[in-house]
């Protein structure tokens, strides 16, 4: 485009340049015709080779780019109780680019009591939540966006929920294998000695939880979603629950060895040592809370719906 017109423009001078070449020379025979002096057309030459000259040193013309102007899409989010349809708050310049996550953060604002992990949005009453990283352009059908607010409840974060299900057993063996006075007749405590594999349970369920609580901490890439509080109770329960069932009866006072005597303890003991460097697959559904759970002792890694922990 530039070019075309650098062009254009040396061709208008050109003919410009020639034109007044042919009134020059018939200026020329009428001032000699009437006697005037060469020096007049000398000045003339001067001037239009320096006109010429400036021209050609502005450059070639600069095509004015033509400026785009993106426009913003903004919408408006109307926010209704889930049971009650009644409105709750309108969270207005809501682009398009905008995420479920950046609602809440709005909606947050708007309503302190509740945090945003707490906020469980909905296209139509009784559907699956939104996620956080989906857009509001990917579910809008108009400018004005309902969605249906259900409060889930007190949030905990997902590691907070392995800490408290892997810390409690471990401390709470520990309660059981001192054989503390408040569990345990202390006359009898007192008076009979523990076995030696008693000694070595400990040992190994201590182990076992220490390198789980190591793995939630410095191996497992846990996501940043959050669960119920109500789930965290229910996990710690069945967790808390069974510890101490078990170690109420391995550290007893009244504790009888193996039938089989250290065939069996060493048996026992080999297994878990040949199972411990496996890392365990433990899948819980959002439906089913913490107790659908299941272990395979063959993949290196842990799977949950809504969170990822990988070594």
């Amino acid at each position: 485009m530039c070019l075309l017109l650098t062009r254009q423009l040396l061709l208008v001078v050109c003919r410009m340049f020639k034109r007044h070449k042919s009134l020059a020379s018939e200026r020329r025979r009428e001032l000699i015709s009437r006697g005037a002096t060469r020096s007049i057309l000398k000045d003339d030459m001067k001037n239009f080779h320096f006109l010429s000259q400036f021209i050609l040193s502005a450059g070639p013309l600069k095509s004015t780019s033509a400026v785009k102007h993106s426009k913003t899409i903004h919408f408006e989010i109307e926010i209704l109780d889930a049971q009650t349809k009644k409105q709750i708050c309108i969270v207005d310049k809501v682009t398009q680019k905008s995420t479920i996550h950046d609602v809440k953060q709005k909606f947050h604002k708007a309503c302190p009591q509740w945090y945003p992990s707490r906020v469980g949005l909905q296209l139509e009453r009784g559907g699956p939540f939104l996620k956080d990283n989906l857009t509001i352009q990917s579910v809008a059908a108009s400018s004005i966006v309902t969605l249906y607010f259900t409060d889930l409840g007190q949030q905990v974060s997902w590691t907070t929920v392995f800490l408290a299900e892997y810390t409690g057993p471990l401390l709470i063996y520990l309660l059981f294998y001192l054989r503390i006075p408040y569990i345990y007749n202390m006359k009898e405590s007192s008076r009979r000695l523990c076995h030696p594999v008693v000694h070595l349970a400990c040992f190994c369920h201590c182990i076992h939880y220490i390198r789980y609580l190591l793995e939630t901490l410095f191996v497992h890439k846990v996501s940043s979603g959050h669960t119920s509080l109500k789930n965290l109770l229910k996990s710690c329960a069945f967790y808390w629950g069974f510890t101490s069932w078990i170690a109420y009866y391995i550290n007893h006072p009244r504790y009888t060895p193996p039938s089989f005597g250290y065939r069996q303890v060493a048996i026992s003991a080999i297994n878990f040592l040949e199972i411990m460097p496996v890392f365990q697959v433990q899948i819980i559904t959002p439906l089913h809370g913490c107790f659908s759970w299941f272990h395979v002792l063959t993949t290196p890694m842990r799977l949950d719906h809504g969170l990822v922990s990988q070594s």
